[in-house]
């Protein structure tokens, strides 16, 4: 008896299916990958918003002058940039020295049920000065 030698071309089902599975998963990889680097850069450009949001503020403040903020007290608000929104508070607060206020914007938002915030610190000269009982009072 002469065995027959046959020559197979291609591939066997157990070698299609594992190559299959190891291309599904390295693609479910790639597309994990890609989603998660899209919710990073969608909360980027929220963050980078908000920055914006409190450098006008602060801006605003630096523009009509710390004593106008201190007459009118806390101030805060809303924002609607691009379809977001934003709440927005300016705090001050009497530094030891005279006539030097530390004023805080602090913007908030929620993204998927999930609160964010932002703080920016500066320093602001106003001509308020400290009378004999430590208070400040605007001077006019």
């Amino acid at each position: 008896m002469i065995g027959s030698k046959r020559k197979t071309k291609g591939f066997t089902l157990v070698e299609v299916i594992s190559a299959s599975v190891i291309l599904c998963g390295a693609v479910m990889i790639v597309g994990s990958i890609g989603t998660q680097a899209m919710i990073g850069t969608r909360l980027n450009r929220r963050y980078e918003m908000a920055s914006a949001l409190a450098d006008r503020q602060l801006s605003l403040v630096d523009y009509v002058g710390i004593d106008s903020l201190l007459e009118s007290g806390e101030m805060e608000g809303e924002s609607e940039d691009f379809g977001y929104s934003f709440n927005w508070q300016l705090e001050t607060e009497y530094q030891e020295i005279d006539s030097l206020y530390l004023v805080t914007a602090t913007v908030r938002w929620v993204e998927r049920n999930r609160p964010y915030s932002i703080s920016v610190d500066t320093m602001f000269d106003g001509i308020t000065l400290v009378d004999d009982t430590g208070t400040a009072t605007s001077q006019q």
